[in-house]
């Protein structure tokens, strides 16, 4: 019992550094200063970059957190619903493709930081 409260504190603690409520929000506010003459397509470019470097950033912490759940003990079964299908298959894949590069999610993280490093 009281590791699941743990586990429970340290999730409601450690939460995604965005998030989809974020993005509509960000996305709303974007689009009026669009509307309103404030971005010409220059500024747009700009924050297309961003997005896209975001969007990589976002995938890479899906991945790390893929790994760290199965290290964890988490089953396919209880990863597959947050890839939004009732199979395995997707995690699977994903799995098997981040297993070509490294074999724990701290061997991913360490490859996210050389990368880092290197850009």
């Amino acid at each position: 019992m009281a590791e699941e409260v743990t586990s429970a504190a340290s999730a409601d603690r450690l939460r995604a550094p965005v998030t989809a409520a974020d993005v509509l929000a960000w996305l709303e506010e974007a689009a009026e200063a669009v509307r309103a003459g404030e971005l010409d397509a220059d500024a747009l470019i700009d924050l297309l970059g961003q997005l896209r470097q975001a969007s990589t950033a976002c995938a890479n912490a899906s991945d790390w957190a893929l790994l760290a759940a199965r290290e964890a003990g988490a089953s396919l079964r209880q990863i597959a619903p947050v890839f939004g299908k009732g199979y395995v298959r997707a995690p699977a894949a994903r799995l098997e493709k981040l297993h070509r590069e490294v074999l724990s999610s701290e061997q991913f993280l360490e490859l996210m930081r050389r990368r880092a490093e290197n850009v």
